[in-house]
């Protein structure tokens, strides 16, 4: 039985989860694949920690070039997180003519074309399927079942800590400071939430999937990205009077010549299938022009469906090194040169603001409106509260415009005499 023999940067929850589905596993993987494969030597700090798992001593290290450079090792499995040391030690083992798996979005968002180019200069493989979706396989359907067809837009629910609050939120009337924190005593949410319900993590993962999809580099910070901190129960009622669920959405569609991204919560229709994902369940729908539409779904994060994806990377690696055909041809897309990246594009919008109680605010603001080429769909205004000062909440769904275009128009209505306060903006599917 041939032995592949694996290297392991960091063993914290997702590193864990990795060792114990190969220990759980081990039997069944080698039966359907022939090969032993071995996690022979560990970079980890804290060797102390209480695990679920039973690792030798021996196993451990804290030099990573005890794994980088050891020419006995076959992959290197990087799960310590965050951009650096990480993507230094990944591109480090593929120079040194090691194939390389990870789960590390941040890292791969960051450093995409590096790792492709140092892959394809060095003859081995990079994979990297459990960084987008956790045990979600869409990376490996992507790149293969689904590669006959020319993709019209890919949309999704990819962060399960976000869905998770936005469904605490609709289901009980929760405000989201109060949900925040349940899912961080439940660990949910990480201590610092950032990257979570600000939407970074979503717009790495959104990086990844349009250059795989789209054949075009556009990176994290070139999408414009929105997290959910300032969704309230108020907007989520208004949701459902409208029609919507709210969820956090990644976006990336094909119009024309053009491609539009962006990462924003939403309003989603009821009757679409991603209005139905709930709390840390993860869904990503997929539109081609062969296959029509998918939907992917499954838990989006967590030890073991992440380890999951990362031993499925490990075991397909492992096969090609006993056929001798561990390596990939990397053929730049000519998608690159087709496609024009333009951001945002045109939404429909949902616009919830504070207007004066007074004859004529409705006619005034839809008139500025119609001023800077603004369609409205539908409009609610809702009764008075008297605490408010003669103030109503004026609710708007409006047709296709850029954002920027609607954001002169909010200017031009809050500088009115109308407007008091734009409590809420938000894209509308």
């Amino acid at each position: 039985m041939n032995a592949i023999k694996i290297g392991l940067l960091g063993l914290g929850n997702i590193g864990t989860g990795t060792y114990k589905t190969l220990e759980m596993n081990r039997k069944q993987i080698e039966a359907n694949t022939g090969l032993s494969i071995e996690i022979v030597k560990i970079l980890e700090k804290d060797v102390g920690r209480k695990r679920d798992i039973s690792v030798s001593h021996d196993q451990f290290t804290q030099n990573p070039d005890d794994i980088l450079l050891d020419p006995s090792i076959d992959i290197v499995i990087e799960l310590l997180g965050g951009i650096e040391p990480a993507s230094g030690f990944m591109l480090k083992a593929l120079e040194n003519k090691k194939h390389v798996v990870t789960a590390n979005k941040a890292a791969v968002a960051a450093n995409f074309d590096d790792f492709m180019d140092a892959a394809k200069r060095n003859h081995v493989m990079f994979r990297y399927e459990a960084s987008v979706g956790g045990g979600i396989p869409i990376l490996n359907a992507l790149t293969t079942a689904l590669l006959a067809n020319k993709f019209e837009e890919i949309l999704g629910i990819v962060n399960g800590t976000t869905n998770y609050i936005l469904t605490q939120m609709t289901e009980y009337g929760l405000d989201y400071a109060d949900v925040l924190k349940v899912a961080q005593e439940k660990g949910f949410a990480e201590a610092d939430p950032t990257a979570d319900v600000e939407g970074i993590d979503v717009a790495n993962k959104l990086s990844i999937l349009i250059s795989l999809v789209f054949g075009i580099r556009v990176t994290t910070n070139e999408i414009p990205t929105e997290g959910i901190t300032k969704i309230s129960k108020d907007d989520i009622a208004l949701a459902d009077k409208f029609g919507y669920k709210i969820k956090l959405l990644a976006t990336a569609k094909k119009v024309g010549d053009q491609l539009e991204a962006h990462v924003q919560p939403a309003f989603v229709p009821k009757d679409h299938p991603l209005a139905a994902v709930s709390n840390e369940f993860n869904a990503i729908f997929v539109t081609g022009n062969a296959v029509d539409d998918l939907m992917f779904y499954g838990k989006g994060a967590g030890p073991l469906p992440t380890g999951s994806a990362v031993m499925g990377d490990v075991i397909e690696i492992s096969r090609a090194i006993a056929k001798n055909a561990a390596f990939d041809h990397h053929t730049e897309s000519k998608a690159v040169k087709m496609l024009r990246y333009v951001g945002e594009g045109q939404n429909k919008y949902y616009v919830n603001m504070m207007v004066k109680d007074v004859p004529g605010v409705l006619g005034g603001i839809s008139t500025t409106f119609g001023a800077f080429g603004i369609g409205v769909d539908s409009v609610l205004q809702l009764s008075k509260d008297v605490n408010t000062n003669r103030e109503v909440p004026l609710i708007f769904i409006l047709h296709e415009v850029t954002r920027a275009r609607l954001d002169e128009a909010l200017d031009k209505i809050g500088s009115s005499k109308f407007a008091s306060e734009i409590k809420s903006i938000i894209r509308v599917m």
